[in-house]
C-alpha cells in the first residue's frame, strides 16, 4: 500500500513542472528556462536569430521521438564544437524533465554561448501539453519513458514501451 501511495504521490507531484524546476535549480541556479509556449512561438517565428534545439537524451530515447529538427548531443560527453553552432544562436537544450539538459547548459555557457535555455519540464511536459513530437520527419504520439518510474511523468497514452 505504501508503494502505491508513493507512486501516486510521485505521479501527482511530477505533473507540477515548477516542482522539478525548483529541484533542478538548486543544483543549477544560473540556468535560464523557457516554457513550452514560448519555445513553440520561437519555433514558429521567422526571426533573424537561428534557433538550435539540442536533445541530450540517449540515442534510444531520441529514436522514439524528439522535437522537430533537434540535434542529438551526448550529455555525458558533449562534443559541442562538432555541432558548429553559431555563437549568436538561441540554443534550447532538453531531456526528459530538465536535469541532464541543465548539466549541458553549463558546458555550453563555458564554451562561450550566451543565449542558452533549458526547456521547462523537458520533453515530458512538452508532450503532456499536446505539443508535437517527431520520429525523423514524421509526427508521432509517443515518448520514451526513460524508465518505469520516470514514465509516470508522462500521460499514459504517450508512454512508449520501455
Amino acid at each position: 500500500m505504501l508503494a502505491l501511495g508513493l507512486t501516486v504521490s510521485f505521479a501527482t507531484m511530477a505533473r507540477g513542472t515548477s516542482v522539478w524546476r525548483a529541484l533542478i535549480s538548486v543544483a543549477y541556479p544560473d540556468v535560464r528556462w523557457v516554457d513550452g509556449e514560448t519555445l513553440s512561438n520561437w519555433m514558429d517565428a521567422s526571426s533573424g536569430n537561428e534557433l538550435v534545439l539540442l536533445d541530450v537524451r540517449t540515442p534510444e530515447e531520441q529514436r522514439v521521438s524528439h522535437l522537430r529538427d533537434a540535434r542529438l548531443l551526448n550529455s555525458k560527453n558533449p562534443n559541442i564544437e562538432a555541432l558548429a553552432i553559431p555563437e549568436s544562436a538561441t540554443v534550447v537544450v532538453y531531456c526528459s524533465i530538465g536535469y541532464r539538459s541543465a548539466t549541458v547548459i553549463e558546458e555550453l555557457e563555458q564554451a562561450g554561448f550566451h543565449d542558452v535555455y533549458n526547456l521547462e519540464g523537458g520533453l515530458f511536459e512538452w508532450a503532456n501539453q499536446d505539443r508535437l513530437v517527431f520520429q525523423g520527419g514524421e509526427q508521432v504520439l509517443q515518448v520514451h519513458p526513460f524508465n518505469r518510474l520516470w514514465g509516470l511523468l508522462l500521460r499514459r497514452d504517450l508512454r512508449a514501451e520501455d
